[in-house]
């Protein structure tokens, strides 16, 4: 039994875990049923679980539409957090710059693991917008311009690791993405120096993004544009890409002057 014991308490924390990146996914959260659909847990453990999370203030009930939503526990949590991670300080300013000088909607992504995860966006003049990505999306490294732009210049081994079992690594998205053509798009990146997609995630959204290097030359970060397919046609792409890597050339030194 005590063998046993931190295994079964690792795999609740696992399961939270779960929960809690499935609430935060949507501003509008999730019912039970798609939590129970996506998390693979049983009924009754989804249940047990959220109950347990709301009577911590870590999850509410909208309750209008019913769907669990992320509690006010989870913002100061969050708010405590940000004193460590000052992504406003840092990225901020280069997303306001794409933003307007591009009228995009500009995104500043991180890696997490085999994940990026948005964090910060800013919207741009241009009326018509693509809503694929806002903050808290989480794609799969090589899945949206961001994680393209990461993953292109990953070291040769660790990058084949994702592409050699990509349709594991991809779940849900490696239909639009299928290896051939992620490996296409991750060599023209490497190429160009900034990736594009074109509109894989959503028919007619296209984005482009530029990696962003820490001091030890490895990328930990993406800038990103997103917008609809018109604004994205080869005679802007070099522009843009310009844009996007002088951005993520500044927010590079600054991390590896150590501001921010």
């Amino acid at each position: 039994m005590e063998a046993r014991g931190p295994v079964q308490g690792a795999q609740v924390v696992g399961r939270v875990a779960r929960l809690l990146r499935l609430v935060g996914a949507k501003s509008s959260g999730a019912p039970t049923a798609r939590l129970v659909r996506e998390s693979g847990l049983t009924r009754p453990t989804v249940h047990r679980l959220l109950s347990s999370l709301a009577a911590e203030g870590l999850l509410d009930q909208d309750p209008r539409t019913g769907n669990w939503v992320l509690g006010t526990e989870m913002f100061v949590l969050g708010s405590a957090a940000a004193a460590r991670f000052p992504f406003e300080d840092l990225a901020r300013p280069s997303l306001r710059r794409l933003a307007e000088q591009s009228g995009e909607s500009a995104f500043y992504s991180v890696r997490r693991g085999a994940e990026t995860v948005c964090l910060l966006r800013e919207e741009g003049s241009f009326p018509v917008r693509s809503f694929v990505l806002r903050e808290g999306v989480r794609f799969p490294l090589g899945v949206a311009s961001a994680g393209t732009a990461i993953l292109a210049f990953l070291p040769d081994e660790e990058g084949d690791g994702f592409l050699d079992r990509w349709e594991e690594h991809a779940g849900d998205f490696a239909a639009g993405h299928t290896e051939q053509t992620v490996r296409r798009q991750l060599e023209e990146t490497r190429l160009r120096g900034y990736s594009v997609n074109p509109g894989l995630v959503l028919e007619g959204s296209w984005g482009m993004g530029a990696a962003v290097f820490d001091p030890h030359g490895s990328p930990v970060a993406a800038v990103s544009l997103t917008g609809i397919e018109p604004r994205f046609r080869p005679e802007r792409q070099e522009f843009l890409g310009r844009l996007l890597m002088e951005e993520a050339h500044r927010i590079s030194t600054r991390l590896e002057r150590g501001t921010g």
